[in-house]
């Protein structure tokens, strides 16, 4: 039973953040239509940031944590967005914050950083996996954030995803320096080319009858990215992944009118047809493709968007037309840039299913997208 919205609407605004704690958020499907073979399923989640707001005072460089701040408070106290605060730190939704603790408040590394030395003492590669941080990663090898993202060409604001080849330097590295022999096989099991003086991504991907495009995408890099002596660059191909085991189900009327709209939305946008698909999936897992007026905590909606972490007010979120935009975000996004859609992911287009859908949810359980792949696209067939 829906709650009585002004009693629900009055509940949320007393709904925050824990202290110190970015927790895991769960909902539960339970709207699935009684002829889906598919069983409903409790999903955790986290959402993206809380609301922009005009800045009290201008965010120093760092910031050191006092006792009952949280991110999200810290970030609307200079105006910025909690999902930048965390990605700059290299946190998760899940990581805590304690007091003493020193937090990053800009995007751009330290001007002491290197932005890309000439030949590390001592490198090796690690595979991303799924929940990877850049700060774990770094804490891993005995090395910091900013020599992770400083060795990968990244920035503080890149988005790392499962099986991307990270380069490594520091303390857990090994001591024998990085082999120059011509293509070995990487971890992920693409070939690969260690990087000479005066190579270029350009030349490489000559001389490997490729793209740059693909060296981009295999890499996790971008045009502005710097490669050095030394670095080891996929050239080929990854083997696929596995794909994951696809869930299918009928649609009733309800179900099948929010599926229209979100299509109809995405080609008013000029979304692709997988960006589509990436929605239909992601509502699907969210609410069963249905407009709730519940949800976990303050989660509402199609997308089960959170009031709370700055992704509108309960009446904007349980606007379908409106909550799907955001979803998509880009330039039409309703929210401005308070909130991170679909659109304003770098490299989203190059991304596995699952991950483009969960670099905007940020979910527990992100291979639950990838389950509705398949009929994701069928359902853009059927009702777009």
């Amino acid at each position: 039973m829906r709650p009585n919205v002004a009693a629900y609407r009055a509940r949320s605004l007393q709904i925050g953040v824990p202290a110190a704690v970015l927790g895991t958020l769960a909902a539960t499907l339970t709207a699935a239509p009684a002829t889906a073979d598919v069983a409903s399923s409790s999903v955790q989640r986290q959402h993206a940031p809380s609301g922009r707001v005009a800045p009290m005072e201008a965010p120093p460089a760092s910031y050191t944590v006092q006792p009952g701040d949280t991110v999200s408070a810290i970030a609307k106290r200079y105006g910025l967005r909690t999902v930048d605060v965390l990605t700059w730190n290299g946190l998760s939704w899940r990581s805590v914050i304690y007091p003493g603790q020193k937090l990053t408040l800009s995007g751009a590394a330290p001007a002491s950083a290197p932005v890309a030395p000439a030949a590390p003492a001592a490198t090796t590669s690690h595979v991303v996996v799924s929940g990877d941080t850049v700060f774990g990663i770094a804490q891993k090898y005995g090395t910091t954030v900013d020599a992770v993202l400083a060795a990968n060409g990244l920035t503080r604001a890149s988005v790392i995803y499962p099986g991307q080849t990270l380069a490594v330097a520091g303390g857990a590295a090994p001591a024998a320096a990085a082999t120059q022999a011509p293509a070995p096989v990487a971890a992920t099991g693409g070939q690969t080319h260690v990087v000479a003086a005066g190579d270029t991504l350009f030349g490489i991907a000559q001389k490997y009858a490729t793209t740059t495009a693909n060296l981009f995408a295999w890499n996790g890099l971008g045009s502005s990215s710097i490669i050095y002596p030394g670095q080891s660059i996929v050239v080929t191909a990854p083997p696929a992944a596995a794909a994951p085991a696809q869930l299918f189900a009928n649609l009733d009327a309800e179900q099948a009118a929010n599926a229209a709209l979100i299509i109809s939305v995405g080609r008013q946008l000029g979304v692709s047809d997988r960006g589509i698909a990436i929605a239909l999936a992601t509502a699907m897992v969210e609410s069963g493709i249905r407009n709730l007026g519940w949800g976990d905590r303050d989660s509402l909606g199609l997308f089960q968007q959170r009031p709370s972490t700055g992704w509108g007010l309960p009446e904007q979120i349980l606007d379908a037309d409106r909550s799907t935009r955001v979803f998509f975000g880009g330039q039409g996004d309703p929210n401005g840039h308070v909130t991170r859609g679909l659109l304003d992911i770098p490299g989203w287009e190059g991304m596995a299913f699952t991950d483009a859908a969960q670099a905007v949810q940020i979910s527990a359980f992100p291979d639950r997208y990838g389950q509705w792949e398949t009929q994701a696209h069928q359902w853009l067939a059927l009702h777009g």
